[in-house]
């Protein structure tokens, strides 16, 4: 087979400096399209079809270890800069009876209901059951995966900054 280059989206990114760049991003966006996608189909067989990837996350951020969260808690965690989004997907989770609002002092804040801690624990069976054994099967190191992680999280912090910068042009 031919050298045809990185596997790329956008062919004109990947022709200047640094190709691996575009090749990453390519990597990115599929990977974050299959994950929020699995977060769905994930939620919907745990017995709630009608949430997005979102909301998912949002449930499970708050249910995170069983303390109480504001929307700016929730929004940092998540690297969400657009607050109403949350607070629409906490809106859509209160509904569903999967979290309820409190108060902690001044500031409203919200936690996960029985229901919603139920939810939660249907979700990881399912996730031990059809990816936690199918990633187990490739033989990927944990270790590996734990760097990879951090990778992520310093990637994000570059991405972070050139908006800043590029807010300001």
């Amino acid at each position: 087979m031919s050298n045809l280059g990185p596997v790329v989206s956008s062919a004109h990114l990947a022709a200047g400096r640094f190709p691996e760049l575009s090749e990453f991003e390519f990597g990115l966006n599929i990977a974050g399209n299959a994950f929020h996608r699995w977060c769905v189909r994930a939620m919907a067989a745990a017995g709630h079809g009608d949430l997005s990837a979102l909301d998912v996350l949002v449930l499970h951020s708050v249910r995170h270890r069983g303390r109480a969260k504001t929307l700016a808690d929730i929004c940092l965690v998540l690297n969400v800069e657009d607050t109403h989004t949350v607070n629409y997907a906490i809106s859509k989770l209160t509904k569903a009876g999967l979290v309820k609002s409190g108060k902690r002092g001044k500031e409203k804040t919200v936690e996960a209901t029985q229901a919603g801690q139920d939810a939660c624990e249907r979700y990881r069976a399912i996730r031990d059951a059809l990816l936690l054994e199918a990633i187990g099967e490739l033989g990927i190191a944990p270790d590996q995966v734990s760097k990879l992680s951090a990778l992520l999280r310093l990637m994000s912090g570059q991405y972070d900054q050139a908006a800043r910068a590029a807010t300001v042009l």
